[in-house]
């Protein structure tokens, strides 16, 4: 056998390889997504899993932070978040507003109800009511709050029982706990009343939901106010001891508000998972598999905002998304409402 043939089967074989190679389709790399969020992992799941099985061709990495932090993050981060989702509602109108988000063109985002956008580039896409908590037990001590009226008496005859057992959110640490003091400012005429209620007996201020919830359940507080609705309901199904109640006398409703980024670095991937969050079938999943309540009113499920309203009644009043959030974070506005919290929370804790 002359040499060159001795070449000549190695050599066949790399090139038949290389024609296979060739014929093989190449699976794509996943585009990556990025997502900012002040909304707990664990309540938001299955709308993320439902959105993983509907586009694998995307590498979803969802960061859940607080509202502050999510806020500054917007700014400050680099790369940019490719989505940016939060439940501070003033905070996100205000960075909207400032031209950090990205206008959204789909029929998605065309038949959003105009009641639950702003120009097209960002969306509130759950509908979560605002709620009390207490533990089960409060019962056999004094009767349960049902309404606003109801907590500032107990705060008042039942001072004593209630000393260093009542929390809500801090103004200060929280953005959404803000926002939601300063919607009650609007609604409940004895509002500083029940701050000062709150001061008389000492009550903690937390930075989330969750702190709270996790405080009734070892018995730390009996009584918690201003709780996020979807966050109570999801832990009162895995803890008995905590009770949740929607005020009977109104109740604010909160809405997650999502944009995308101007700068997103993926920004069709970012487009896909907006338009999942306002679509059918990301709004089926927040309706019938998490309590974060779905907005569309064609959407059935036991958690839907038609049906807390044919529940709650016309007492519900949704936080406005609107340029009227604005207010909320003009520097002069916020810095008077919180001195004048602080004045009455603790000149009341001094009597």
């Amino acid at each position: 056998m002359t040499p060159w043939r001795h070449a000549l089967h190695p050599l066949l074989m790399a090139m038949s390889l290389a024609i296979l190679l060739a014929s093989t389709p190449l699976r794509a790399a996943p585009t990556p997504l990025v997502v900012e969020a002040a909304l707990d992992r664990e309540v938001v799941a299955p709308l993320l899993d439902a959105f993983r099985a509907a586009h694998p061709e995307i590498a979803l990495e969802f960061r859940d932070r607080s509202t502050l932090e999510v806020d500054a993050l917007v700014v400050e981060a680099d790369p940019a978040p490719d989505v940016v989702i939060s439940s501070a509602m003033p905070w996100q109108m205000a960075r909207v507003n400032q031209g950090y988000a990205r206008r959204l063109d789909s029929p998605a985002a065309r038949r959003w109800p105009a009641w639950a956008k702003w120009r097209d580039e960002v969306f509130g896409f759950t509908f979560e009511p605002i709620v009390m908590a207490y533990r089960l037990d409060l019962s056999r001590h004094m009767m349960p709050p049902q309404t606003h009226a109801d907590l500032h008496t107990l705060l008042t005859t039942e001072r004593d029982m209630l000393e260093g057992r009542v929390t809500t959110y801090s103004p200060l640490e929280s953005g959404v706990g803000y926002t939601l003091f300063q919607q009650d400012a609007r609604y409940t005429p004895r509002f500083w009343d029940l701050v000062a209620g709150m001061g008389r007996v000492n009550a903690h201020l937390e930075g989330s939901t969750r702190v709270m919830l996790e405080g009734l359940s070892d018995g730390r507080y009996w009584l918690g106010y201003n709780l996020l609705g979807s966050y109570a309901m999801v832990w009162a199904q895995q803890h008995p001891e905590v009770i949740v109640q929607v005020p009977r006398d109104y109740s604010l409703v909160m809405m997650r508000m999502a944009f995308i980024h101007r700068d997103a670095p993926h920004p069709a991937a970012a487009e896909a998972f907006v338009d999942f969050l306002l679509g059918r079938e990301g709004q089926r999943v927040l309706a019938g598999q998490t309590p974060l309540f779905s907005v569309r009113p064609d959407i059935v499920g036991p958690y839907t905002a038609a049906r807390l309203r044919d529940q709650v009644g016309e007492r519900l009043f949704p936080i406005p998304l609107n340029a009227s959030l604005l207010a909320f974070v003009d520097p002069q506005r916020r810095a008077a409402f919180l001195e004048r919290w602080r004045r009455e929370f603790r000149r009341a804790g001094e009597e």
